[in-house]
């Protein structure tokens, strides 16, 4: 009898979690969109921050924009959802992270450096303790830059 009563709530739980549809970000070409969570029980909204975006990490820098201005207004929030074609954006201390649903895995897009730029993960060089340093340079110093004490 148990059991029974047992695998009939697990069955309705099952269905029940069936039915809720994942939140999918939209796939509108070169639109970068700032996601905010909706009230409880509705779906969250989609703002458009930018169009024209060629690539993921310009859409990331509209958001870090967006997340700054916020926070020299008095705003205290400190991490920012976006989305762009289809992928969701997360931003927060540590960096950017994308993912394809807003509750599932994440993956490091760009990372902070020591100065709290945004920049490749590869391209961060870091103390032995892991602490990022510097960012390297790739391209060819500029001959008619000023040095740099």
């Amino acid at each position: 009898m148990k059991y029974a009563a047992l695998t009939a709530v697990g069955a309705a739980a099952l269905a029940l979690s069936a039915c809720e549809k994942a939140v999918e970000a939209p796939f509108d070409r070169g639109v970068c969109y700032a996601v905010e969570a909706g009230a409880e029980g509705e779906p969250p909204r989609f703002n458009k921050v930018a169009e024209d975006q060629p690539q993921i990490e310009f859409c990331a820098a509209r958001l870090e924009e967006v997340r700054l201005r916020f926070l020299r207004l008095g705003g205290s929030r400190r991490e920012i959802v976006g989305s762009y074609q289809g992928q969701f954006l997360f931003i927060d201390r540590e960096g950017v992270w994308i993912g394809q649903t807003l509750e599932g895995s994440r993956f490091i897009l760009l990372a902070r450096t020591g100065d709290g730029r945004l920049a490749m993960p590869g391209a961060i060089r870091r103390a032995i303790d892991g602490t990022p340093i510097a960012v390297s340079e790739t391209a060819e110093p500029d001959p008619t830059a000023p040095p740099t004490p």
